[in-house]
Formats: structure tokens, C-alpha cells, sequence
């Protein structure tokens, strides 16, 4: 086999052609090339040129298939003694526009019974918002380490980094601010499996039309069980508040079924009045860190204001499309409950300090 340098040259020439010239690569060679990076066999230069070149041409679904199974070959799994598990991938470049409680539904999954953790990173470009991964260690000071692996066993939730999961992955962060627009690495860093339950779930986003058909397909070949891809709010998982979302689920090998999902179709008519009144009163409030922390503590402590009602409609639509619940209706109703039960918020703090030690 060609040594490394000159295998990277000869799959540049193919796909840094120009709009007219490129040609696509091998779902093979894709792996290889990807491969080569993570291993960094090949210099910044040409990893960054790499990275700029896939993207700009339009990766093919074959080359897609090649860069995810370079990455996931180089995720260890850990087997973990839990029934079904399901993670949620939000965007890794995080959110900045409207307050998002994603973190702080985490542990509502959990309490109404359904395993689960976030998978993230400190932010990324082009965005660097808020991730779960920032709130993490900028506010509640949890380091990185396996004791968050430790805690989803004994707690039922937790947040996992690339850090840990796939340091190869982490180690292009610099690179990757150089580059400034989405490599697809920003795709497929959103379908890994670090962890391995007896029936694996994931829940992520696609922004723009297409990679909704890369992400699903790729789920065939992974070893989740169910996928659940959809365009919500500024590319999270909190779908059908902000307008209606196409939400793709894809089972096993079987191919992926659409739903349309909004407040009218989701909930009843007071519910969807309810989250569409709190979703405006959230578009007034300053999305930064401090704010996130302030509602989202508030909501699992007295589940009183507008961000537990964002958080109760996407821990109960998640828990509905991920099996646990009928409708999301159900959902909604069960894990206001739970939220103004105060339970999270005393399994949530016992957690962070936990993770501290």
C-alpha cells in the first residue's frame, strides 16, 4: 500500500477538481482518507484542505458511509447493564438564538423512565453557542472523565464528550476553527455509538434537506436500534414548537418513515396554546449562558415558568417517539409532573456533585 501523504494526494485529485472536474470517491477510499486524518498520518495542510475539498463537492452517501465508519471504528463502546438507552445529539457548534432547556431535559427523560444521555462537545465552529458540554464545565465545573460513564448507570442520565468517546475527533478542534464552515465531520459526529445498551436509541437533527437520507441510512449499518432525525428548533431536538418539523424514523434495516410534526398534531388544543405562549415569552429573554442556567434550574426546582414547559414538550415528544409513551400528549402531561414534583432537581444536583468527585 502507498504510503499515506501520497494516498491523500491522489484522493485530493480526485474531488479538488473544481465543480466540473471533481470526482467522487469510494465508500473505501472515504474511510481511508478520513481514517488518515484521525490517525494524523497526514499534515494539518492537507487534513484542512481534505475537510474544505469533501465538503464543497457534496459528499455522496457512499462517501459518507466511508467517513462514518472511520469514525465510529475508532469509538470504543462500553457495554453498559441497561435495558434500552437513548442519546441525544444536539448540533456540537451549539445554540445562540432563543434560550434551549435541552440539557435540562436530560434528566426528565430519565425520571420518566427512559435511560438517557447527551453526547456533545465545547462549542464548535461556525457557531461556538451553547452546548451541553460548556454548561458542563464553564458553570457547574464537572471536568471530563470516566465517572460521567460510571453515573449513567447508577443515575439513569448523563453527558458524554467527543473528549472521551473519540480524542482523535477532538484533537481536529483547532483545525476545524481554522476551517470556519461545517466539514462533515459536523454530520456524522451526531451518529456515534460510544455506549451500548441492549437496545440503543438515538435522537439528533439534520439543518439542511438531504443529510436527512445520509443520517438515516447510516443507521441501517450502525448498531442503534432506532434512529430519530428531524429539523427542530435552530437544528436541535426540540421539534414541532418553533414550526412544523420533518422528523425521519428509521428502524433496524427498515427504511425511514416521515412524520410532520407541530403543536397542532403533537398536543391538544389548550397543551399547544400553552407551549406556543411559552415559546414566545422565551424569544424576549437573552439566550446566554447565565439565562440557561436561571430558567432551567428554576423549572426542575418548582416546574414554574416558560422553560419547563419547553422542557416538558421535548423530554415527553422524545419519550413518545422513542416507544416509553402513546402520543406526545401523554408525554407532556407526565413529565410536567414529574418537574413540578421537585425529584429532578434533587437527582439532577446529586448528580453534578458526584461527577465533581
Amino acid at each position: 500500500m502507498m504510503d499515506p501523504e501520497k494516498r491523500m494526494q491522489d484522493y485530493l485529485q480526485k474531488i479538488a477538481a473544481g465543480p466540473r472536474l471533481s470526482k467522487d470517491l469510494a465508500e473505501e477510499e472515504a474511510e481511508d482518507a478520513l481514517a488518515m486524518i484521525l490517525d494524523d498520518q497526514i499534515s494539518e495542510v492537507r487534513s484542512g484542505v481534505f475537510l474544505i475539498a469533501a465538503r464543497m463537492k457534496l459528499e455522496t452517501l457512499a462517501e459518507n458511509i466511508g467517513y462514518w465508519r472511520a469514525l465510529q471504528n475508532r469509538v470504543n463502546p462500553v457495554t453498559i447493564n441497561l435495558e434500552q438507552l437513548l442519546q441525544i445529539a444536539d448540533p456540537f457548534d451549539g445554540f445562540q438564538r432563543i434560550p434551549y432547556f435541552g440539557f435540562y431535559a436530560i434528566p426528565v427523560i430519565a425520571q420518566l423512565g427512559l435511560p438517557v444521555y447527551g453526547h456533545s462537545a465545547l462549542p464548535l465552529p461556525p457557531k461556538f453557542g451553547i452546548t451541553f458540554e460548556e454548561i458542563l464545565q464553564k458553570h457547574y465545573k464537572v471536568a471530563e472523565g470516566k465517572q460521567r460513564l460510571e453515573l449513567l448507570e447508577k443515575y439513569r442520565f448523563s453527558y458524554l464528550s467527543t473528549s472521551n468517546t473519540l480524542p482523535q475527533l477532538e484533537k481536529l478542534r483547532s483545525l476545524r476553527t481554522e476551517i470556519v464552515k461545517r466539514p462533515m465531520l459536523a454530520t456524522l459526529e451526531k451518529i456515534l455509538l460510544p455506549v451500548q445498551a441492549r437496545k440503543n436509541i438515538l435522537a439528533t437533527t439534520y439543518f439542511h434537506r438531504g443529510y436527512e437520507t445520509a443520517l438515516t441510512e447510516i443507521g441501517k449499518l450502525s448498531d442503534f436500534d432506532k434512529v430519530i432525525v428531524g429539523n427542530g428548533m435552530e437544528g436541535t431536538t426540540l421539534f414541532g414548537v418553533h414550526k412544523e418539523a420533518k422528523v425521519f424514523i428509521q428502524e433496524k434495516s427498515e427504511d425511514a418513515e416521515q412524520n410532520n410534526l407541530s403543536l397542532k398534531t403533537l398536543y391538544n388544543e389548550e397543551t399547544a396554546q400553552l407551549i406556543a405562549e411559552a415559546h414566545e415569552e422565551l424569544k424576549q429573554a437573552e439566550s446566554n449562558l447565565e439565562t440557561i442556567i436561571r430558567m432551567g434550574e428554576k423549572a426542575l426546582k418548582t416546574g414554574q415558568g416558560p422553560a419547563s414547559i419547553q422542557i416538558a414538550s421535548q423530554a415527553g415528544t422524545l419519550a413518545h417517539l422513542s416507544g416509553l409513551f402513546e402520543n406526545a400528549q401523554e408525554g407532556f402531561k407526565k413529565a410536567t409532573a414529574v418537574l413540578e414534583s421537585g425529584k429532578v432537581y434533587e437527582s439532577f444536583m446529586s448528580w453534578i456533585n458526584n461527577a465533581k468527585n
